[in-house]
């Protein structure tokens, strides 16, 4: 009987439609980056030679890294080219092989 039972519930769930995503959900969804990926940090050095950026961040959460002054590398040279030392930033880390880069690097005004 409990079989029977189940197999109706699924059969009933497996009908049912999908809830709707709005047009505001789905532009949010596709074209801003999470907060949460993003760490606040200020510009120490920038080695565009060594494609290298110096920076005093807070806790960067999605690699459970404490805050503190560290060099990471960068996906792209590019991104060297929108700040200078003592800049306020918002970036995005990645520990790609042991080797911590940015991929995403914004002034703060």
């Amino acid at each position: 009987m409990k079989r029977s039972m189940i197999a109706v519930a699924l059969s009933l769930a497996a009908t049912l439609p999908a809830p709707a995503q709005t047009k505001a959900d789905d532009h949010a969804a596709h074209h801003a980056p999470a907060a949460a990926d993003m760490t606040e940090g200020e510009v120490r050095k920038v080695d565009k030679a060594g494609g290298k950026i110096t920076l005093k961040h807070a806790e960067i959460k999605s690699l459970d890294m404490p805050a503190m002054t560290m060099v990471f590398g960068v996906k792209d040279a590019a991104l060297l080219d929108k700040v200078k030392a003592g800049d306020k930033v918002m970036f995005k880390a990645a520990n790609e092989s042991g080797r911590f880069t940015i991929s995403d690097l914004q002034a703060v005004k």
